[in-house]
């Protein structure tokens, strides 16, 4: 039987529509929590559309600077144009809180720009509040090859993030 679990937004949560089970799931402890919010960070790490907007619903709801999405399909024409700007996109998740059944993370994001202007994106929890800041080849933090960070990779507070 597959197991139940909910991804929030601004709205109540609601369940994920895929037929696969997406553990682990609530309630949540400090484990799980870190764990949940891991595999999703190497889902958007994957930088693979099709696999992201999987844990969303089918009437998922995003609003994203100046632009309104609505539904899956929307979702993957944004991320696959965003890509496209956003060369060497890595991101890192942190669990900011937690209780039984939601999890609240940090988000920061870096990248660099098809203008070759290397940025990090700050954001917190799914309420997300967004901040493109300009910054210096030698600020950069996250070093990893594309796709999944490494275990040994610093996460956001060593990094003082």
């Amino acid at each position: 039987m597959d197991s139940v679990c909910y991804r929030g937004g601004l709205q109540d949560p609601v369940k994920i529509e895929s037929t696969m089970s997406r553990p682990p799931c609530p309630p949540f402890n400090a484990e799980t929590a870190t764990q949940k919010v891991r595999l999703a960070e190497d889902v958007w790490n994957s930088r693979d559309p099709a696999q992201v907007v999987l844990a969303y619903s089918q009437d998922t709801y995003w609003r994203n600077r100046t632009e309104f999405l609505q539904g899956r399909d929307a979702i993957v024409d944004f991320l696959t144009r965003k890509w496209v700007r956003e060369l060497d996109y890595r991101l890192i998740e942190e669990v900011f809180a937690f209780n039984d059944n939601h999890i609240a993370v940090r988000l920061p994001m870096s990248g660099i720009g098809v203008a070759a202007t290397a940025t990090r994106i700050e954001s917190s929890t799914q309420s997300a509040s967004i901040s493109d800041l300009p910054i210096a080849e030698g600020e950069r933090k996250y070093h990893w090859p594309l796709g999944r960070r490494p275990d040994g990779h610093a996460g956001l507070s060593d990094l003082g993030l």
